[in-house]
Order: structure tokens, then C-alpha cells, then sequence
């Protein structure tokens, strides 16, 4: 849990695990927290984890003070309700800090203290909303990624909860926890963590008369956010957990994102005395990290600035990475292109061709500016390149370990018996080893203090690293190394320990509430699929509560996402901006699925329905 004390403000940082060496990976580069899927009930079904996983996670977050996060955001039917139940308990025993929920049935459950943080699932994009949400005994709200600075500011006027904001990684199109696409199409629910990502399928854009407007294209596909430039003004409105998405994304990318975001935070928190890290320890990684190196399909700020151009990838929803430059020359075994002295060998490489599809290279040899490749692949002149996989990159993040260190001071002294060294860390923890030694006075005093310095230094691929050392010895004793090394390594087990127990675990039960729901009427967007769900909602004075699309899909046309993406707007149709557009109906089709797009000019949504 994050919290302002004394006027101070703690900042998270909070990073994805799609498993425990993901995680652990996470919090070496510099991650506060981390958010982990359990063996059930996830969000991703592909990133389940074992509770043995998970509390190796959280054996190894300890120290650090770092917190463990488990994602249990899917909406749960009756015959699952007893198994959540059961694996909460498993979670809390084994000290997860907190549940990341979405079906509101878990509130109705007989819980441990364990907090609860509500999922961008639940659909927050309002302050009565978060209000209800921090009523009902939330500890942190997960906010819709659609909001602006505008609306986050008027979330944080109205409430105390803390508050957390995607800030990286990919972008559901829909309002999260409000598609219904993938149920619709194939049985594959987005609310119960099986998404096939219908939005990422190419289509045709349509007129109601059947004219083509757009053929082929990934009309619903958006960018990738990155708002690393924007962290303090997220901060001046209210946010405090920053959270970077990718629960599948691969150690490289976790590594690299989150050692970025934990440059960009700490840069910001050394400059205010107001701000704290809300866990222990500096990151020095061995790599510059640069998220345009990882997986992206381009970035855009969203709509924190409010609606603007430019924020959906139109031709490919794969990943581009980083932009090289213009091909200048391109022969049968080789090309030449600017910039071409930024490649490695083994880079992948890839650019739209002549049709607009996205062709991948490999670069087997680099030579200045020429590129050797097997196949040029339809390579033209004029193209432009792009890197997305950094050969030499990739390996220096594999290669980076051991690089996230809280500081401490050392003190040996002498007791009747032998020495006596003590720790002091950063966070005002102590521990004291004492050892017993047959005093030996030093032939060369001043070799004898130098050799101790010198051990007491060497502290290599431990949690610490060390500022300051004082010898306070009556006058120089000889001590051999393997006295010195023993005293060091039995000393940071001893901390470590210590740190672990000193570990301050929040703990927060639920009290059942009556408070009022913003909303009375409930349609199957309340995602209400188990009798608990619907208890909790009828409790806080909703009537008429539907099924979820889960249980039962309402008989013609269905409305399958509602999005803030507008494809009028992107097409220049938008009759805001565009007086002279025509405002008529437009349909997307893909294979055999055809869909009627509605557009609610008044709260600037486009709407998506089947067609029956």
C-alpha cells in the first residue's frame, strides 16, 4: 500500500511478472511492486503461477521491501466460487500484499485481511465510481486508461484512495472489463481471461450501402502507450502507482521498461524532497535502457492530452521497434540504408512493403552502411527501416543481474572477546554480528586496516552495497581474510533475515457496506456471473441486476465494445471537426463478421454492435 505521511508522497512503480523469474527480474531493476497472475482466476490464463512460485517471489521481494501483487481479475461462476475463496487464503497465508480483483462477489466472500486493489476491469472512469469503490474498502483503484490529466485531477479531488495509471505497453481499444468481441465471436471471454483479440484482426471499413472505404487494415489496433515523459504531471494529478503493462511480455522487455521508468521516477524524486521511493534500494543496470529497443507497435500518449491523430498502428499489430532510416540502394545479397552503422549483426529488421504489409529481414553480416541478408524480401528504395530485435541489446540484458543494491554502513569494533560488526542500511535497520577471535596485535598496522577496508568492501552479488566503513579498534589487530569474509557473509544473512521480518505488511479487512451504487439498473455490463456478484450489487441498492454476456447474451445486435478510439475521427469524418462530413453508418467486416459501428458524438464513444 502506498500512503502520505508527513506530507510526503510514496511513488510505486509497478511492474508486470508473467512468472516468478519475471518478477524477481522486475524488482532487480528497480520495480516497487510487481503484479502476478495465481494458477486460476487471472486476467492472462496463459501467465498462471504455483503458490510455490509465487512465495519464491515474495521470499525474494522481502528484503527490498518490495510488494507482491496477485492478479485475481477475472469474473468467477457459482461452481468457481469456493476454489477463489480457498486460493485467497492460500495467497494471504503465504503473504501476498494485496488481490487485484474485478468481480465484486469476492467482497461478499469470507476474506483474510488481505487488501484489495479493484482492476482497471471494473471499469473506473469516474469519481463516483472510485468513490463507491474506496466506500466499499478498496486500498488502491486502477484507473480506466482513457482518462485525461482533466479527469484523473477531478477523480483525485473527490477521493482519498490511492490512485494507479497505466503509464507503458499495450492498449485494449475497448474500456477494460466492457468488451465483449471475443465472447461473441468464439466463446473466449476477455473477462475471464481467455481474449483472442478480434481487435488486432485486419478489416474492411464499409458503408451502410456497401462502398469500401478501407480494405485490409488494422483499424481497431492502437499504439503502444509511453508516458515517461509525463510522469510528473501524472503526478501533480493525483497518481502515485505507475504501472507498466505486460503480463506476457518476455524478462528482456520487464528488465529493460522497468529499469527506464525507475531512471525516470528516481530522477523526479531526487529533485523534490517531498517524494519517496515506496521500496529499498538503487538500480545502477549494466545496459541503457530504451523502451524503443523492446517490443512496441509505436507509442502514443493516448488520451491523456485528450483526443488527437496518430494513436492507432494501422498496418501491423506487431511489434516495429525502433526506427533506423531510409533505404538508400538495395541489391540482390545486400542493401544500403542510413544509419546502417547503428545495426549488429543478427539484428532483425523489418518495414512495410510496397502493399503496406509489415516484412521481416535478418541481418546476417553489417558493414558500414551495407546490410547482408539472405533475401531482400521485397526491400525497395525509400523504405524505411525499422530494428526490432537489437541482437547485441538483447544480450546485454540477459547478461544483467545483481544490480539493484541498498546501501549501508559498517562498524567494527572490539568486545572483550574478539570484534563485533554492525550494519546500518539505508531504511535505519541495524544488525550486529559479534565473533570471537584470539586478539593478535599487527606487525603493519597500517597494511592490517587497509586489508580489513578491503574485505569489509566486498560485499559482490549480495543486496548490499556499501558507503561508509569505520574500524573503531583500540589499536590495529591482525584478522585473517577468512575471519573477515565469514563475519561479512554470516552479517547479510543475518540483515536479510532481519529485513524480512521488519517487512511492514499491510493488512486491511472488508466490512460489508449499504452505500448507494452510482447507478441503480444493471444491464449485462455490470459483468454479474455468480450469486455473490449479485447479492453485492442488490446490498447497495441495484435492481433488476442482468447476466453477464457470459451467461446470457441478449437475443439480435449486441453491443460487443465501447471505446473512446474514434474511427470517424481518424478517418477525417468526425462532423466535430469536419462540418462537411456525411455522419453516415459504417460497418467493419472481417472474413464472415460484420459489425455496425454506432458513434455517440455527445460523449465522443464509438460504439460496436454485431450486426445480428
Amino acid at each position: 500500500m502506498l500512503s502520505e505521511e508527513e506530507g510526503l508522497t510514496h511513488l510505486e512503480l509497478l511492474a508486470p511478472a508473467k512468472d516468478a523469474d519475471t518478477g524477481i527480474a522486475a524488482i532487480e531493476h528497480g520495480a516497487d511492486a510487481v503484479y502476478i497472475g495465481a494458477s486460476k482466476f487471472g486476467a492472462r490464463r496463459q501467465a498462471g503461477n504455483s503458490l510455490t512460485d509465487i512465495d519464491r517471489l515474495i521470499q525474494f521481494a522481502r528484503p527490498f521491501h518490495a510488494r507482491v501483487y496477485v492478479t485475481l481479475n477475472t469474473l468467477l461462476y457459482n461452481h468457481e466460487l469456493k476454489e477463489a475463496e480457498a486460493l485467497i487464503r492460500d495467497l494471504y497465508r503465504i503473504g501476498a500484499d494485496a488481490l487485484i480483483v474485478q468481480d465484486m462477489g469476492i467482497l461478499q466472500m469470507d476474506l483474510p485481511p488481505i487488501p484489495l486493489h479493484a482492476s482497471t476491469q471494473t471499469d473506473n472512469r469516474t469519481p463516483e465510481k472510485v468513490r463507491f469503490l474506496e466506500q466499499a474498502g478498496f486500498q488502491q483503484v486502477v484507473l480506466a486508461r482513457e482518462l485525461s490529466l482533466k479527469q484523473i485531477r477531478q477523480i483525485k479531488a473527490g477521493t482519498t484512495v490511492p490512485l494507479e495509471y497505466f503509464v507503458h505497453g499495450a492498449l485494449c481499444v475497448s474500456y477494460s472489463g466492457q468488451c465483449y468481441m471475443s465472447q461473441a465471436l468464439n466463446g473466449r471471454s476477455a473477462n475471464r481471461g481467455e481474449c483472442s483479440q478480434p481487435c488486432r484482426l485486419p478489416y474492411d471499413l464499409l458503408t451502410a450501402d456497401g462502398k469500401t472505404m478501407a480494405k485490409n487494415q488494422h483499424l481497431l489496433s492502437l499504439k503502444d502507450l509511453s508516458l515517461a515523459h509525463r510522469l510528473q504531471d501524472l503526478i501533480d494529478a493525483g497518481i502515485t502507482s505507475f504501472k507498466i503493462e505486460g503480463r506476457l511480455k518476455d524478462v528482456g522487455y520487464v528488465k529493460n521498461v522497468t529499469a527506464h521508468y525507475r531512471q525516470q521516477l528516481d530522477a523526479l524524486i531526487d529533485q523534490n524532497p517531498a517524494y519517496r521511493r515506496s521500496s529499498s534500494g538503487r538500480v545502477a543496470p549494466t545496459f541503457s535502457p530504451s523502451p524503443e529497443k523492446s517490443f512496441s507497435r509505436g507509442f502514443s500518449s493516448y488520451f491523456l492530452d485528450g483526443r488527437h491523430k496518430g494513436i492507432w498502428s494501422l498496418h501491423t499489430p506487431k511489434s516495429m521497434g525502433e526506427k533506423i532510416g531510409k533505404v538508400i540502394q538495395v541489391n540482390k545479397d545486400h542493401f544500403l540504408v542510413e544509419n546502417g552503422d547503428l545495426l549488429n549483426n543478427g539484428d532483425g529488421l523489418c518495414f512495410l512493403n510496397r502493399q503496406k504489409i509489415l516484412t521481416g529481414l535478418r541481418a546476417n553480416v553489417v558493414k558500414n552502411q551495407k546490410v547482408y541478408v539472405d533475401v531482400v524480401n521485397g526491400l525497395y528504395a525509400g523504405a524505411t527501416l525499422f530494428r526490432n530485435q537489437n541482437h547485441n541489446f538483447d544480450k546485454a540484458l540477459s547478461n544483467s543481474h545483481n544490480v539493484r543494491k541498498i546501501a549501508i554502513e559498517l562498524l567494527l569494533s572490539e568486545t572483550p572477546e574478539g570484534l563485533r560488526l554492525n550494519l546500518r542500511d539505508e531504511d535505519g535497520l541495524s544488525t550486529t554480528l559479534n565473533t570471537t577471535i584470539e586478539k593478535q596485535p599487527a606487525n603493519k598496522p597500517e597494511r592490517a586496516l587497509e586489508q580489513i577496508h578491503q574485505q569489509l568492501s566486498k560485499w559482490g552479488t549480495s543486496l548490499f552495497r556499501v558507503e561508509t566503513i569505520k574500524i573503531d579498534l583500540e589499536k590495529p589487530l591482525f584478522v585473517s581474510v577468512s575471519v573477515l569474509n565469514q563475519m561479512r557473509r554470516e552479517l547479510a544473512e543475518k540483515h536479510i533475515q532481519y529485513r524480512r521480518e521488519q517487512y511492514p505488511r499491510a493488512t486491511a479487512a472488508i466490512v460489508p457496506t449499504t452505500h448507494a451504487y452510482p447507478t441503480t439498473t444493471h444491464d449485462y455490463t455490470s459483468n454479474v456471473t455468480n450469486h455473490l456478484a449479485r447479492a453485492f450489487y442488490e446490498q447497495h441498492g441495484c435492481q433488476d441486476v442482468a447476466d453477464g454476456f457470459e451467461i446470457k447474451q441478449p437475443a439480435g445486435p449486441k453491443q460487443v465494445m465501447t471505446t473512446k478510439h474514434c474511427i470517424r475521427y481518424a478517418t477525417e469524418q468526425c462532423p466535430k471537426i469536419n462540418p462537411g462530413a456525411s455522419g453516415e453508418k459504417l460497418i467493419l467486416k472481417s472474413g464472415k463478421n460484420q459489425y455496425q459501428l454506432i458513434f455517440d458524438c455527445k460523449t465522443c464513444e464509438m460504439q460496436v454492435f454485431t450486426l445480428h
